[in-house]
């Protein structure tokens, strides 16, 4: 123990002799360490940004729309829907797995409110959305059943849409036009903010899809609906019992093309995921490569050492230093260049990612098995990197060292 502390006191005497060299050499890791550690603070934090906003979608959501239909042999999508309220209807009673259901018809209209108007998204569905879409109501109340059954001109307001129409003023209980038809505003939603593909949820009007498709669309058929499975273990089974009703519905024989599709928020979510997570790892390889360059040059500067100390190393073993000795105190001296490097680099590294969420407003996470990692890996490269020096150092001649001039 004696001995290693011995060792480690004399690399330290080396490495203080001269400071700047040694800083100019941990510089590389410093910046490597510190771009690593940003960059996966900015992955992880877009990775969970997206998570949530795919979980803003509803909870153990799922989506149906219309297909293709096959014609001659080709499959194209026709444009016409092929999915009624009936439909949804027969998945609410009949589908164990699924616990609400909503069906879906849009329309888009300029909004007038007194002389102000708003150009935004009309959706029509129905009183179970609110659920499937875990979407509440953050002032007055969601439209019900004989609403929707009396096809009534009633509506909920997207927080974007009521600011847009009453700036600041309460909506609720006000009146709109929508299509010169005048609408009764009974609710406003909570806010969602932006979607995965950034555009603002909180830009919409909710109104009974009974209304959209009688009033605004004159269409029987609607859009799409929504559905939430019972549990987020059931998701894949209420898919598979939707696929089942909706294909016996329709008299679709086996083999033959489905006339609707179901897409799943789990597969939403693991699409967005695999994205982020290659997003993450491009970020992180790119920043290791500042590290690499980094170890590259603790070799550098510890081969220019070795030269440069080959007298000091020919009399330390001369009196009685083995290689070995020799060979530890270099690989200490580039340890404690590439772990002091490293530790100067995670605290710039972490200042770094929170100076990004604070001026570029980045969603910025940073796990400490991240900033573990990076430092580990600081670690490993002086180790790696210091070893052929050092090794090169332990097994010069003694007798050839002290003749160096």
């Amino acid at each position: 123990m004696f001995k290693f502390l011995t060792i480690l006191k004399v690399g330290m005497k080396a490495i203080a002799r001269n400071k700047m060299r040694s800083v100019l050499t941990a510089l590389g890791i410093i910046i490597g360490v510190a771009c690593v550690i940003a960059m996966i603070g900015v992955g992880q934090g877009s990775q969970a940004a997206i998570q949530a906003q795919i979980s803003a979608l509803g909870t153990n959501f799922l989506m149906i729309f219309p297909g293709t239909a096959t014609q001659s042999g080709a499959r194209i999508f026709t444009g016409n829907s092929t999915l009624t309220e009936d439909d949804v209807a027969a998945v609410k009673a009949e589908s164990p797995s699924v616990a609400y259901v909503s069906p879906s018809s849009r329309s888009s209209a300029q909004v007038v409110a007194g002389n102000l108007n708003w150009g935004t998204q009309i959706q029509g569905v129905g009183v179970e959305w609110p659920f499937v879409r875990s979407w509440n109501v953050e002032k007055g109340a969601f439209f019900d059943e004989s609403e929707v059954r009396a096809a009534a001109k009633v509506c909920v307001l997207g927080s974007t849409v009521a600011q847009a129409l009453f700036e600041g003023q309460d909506p609720v209980g006000q009146s709109v036009r929508i299509k010169n038809f005048p609408f009764r505003v009974i609710g406003v939603l909570e806010s969602k903010g932006g979607s995965t593909m950034g555009q603002d949820q909180d830009d919409i009007v909710i109104v009974p899809y009974t209304t959209v498709m009688r009033l605004l669309k004159h269409n029987a058929k609607i859009d799409m609906f929504m559905a939430s499975a019972v549990s987020r273990g059931a998701v894949d089974e209420a898919q598979r019992e939707i696929e089942a009703l909706l294909r016996q519905r329709h008299r679709l024989q086996p083999g033959q093309d489905s006339d609707f599709m179901i897409r799943s928020q789990q597969e939403i979510a693991a699409t967005a995921d695999e994205t982020s997570r290659t997003l993450s790892l491009l970020l992180a390889s790119a920043a290791s490569i500042s590290l690499l360059v980094g170890g590259i040059g603790i070799m550098n500067i510890m081969l220019v050492s070795v030269t440069e100390r080959t007298r000091e190393i020919g009399i330390r073993m001369a009196i009685g230093a083995k290689g070995r000795d020799i060979l530890t105190q270099f690989l200490i001296e580039a340890l404690a260049l590439s772990i002091g490097g490293g530790a100067i680099g995670v605290a710039l590294g972490i200042g770094a990612s929170r100076l990004l969420a604070w001026k570029a407003h980045w969603p910025i996470m940073l796990s400490p098995a991240a900033v573990a990692l990076a430092f580990g890996f600081s670690a490993a490269i002086g180790v790696f990197f210091g070893f052929y020096p050092a090794r090169k150092a332990s097994q010069l001649d003694p007798i050839e060292a002290l003749r160096y001039e």
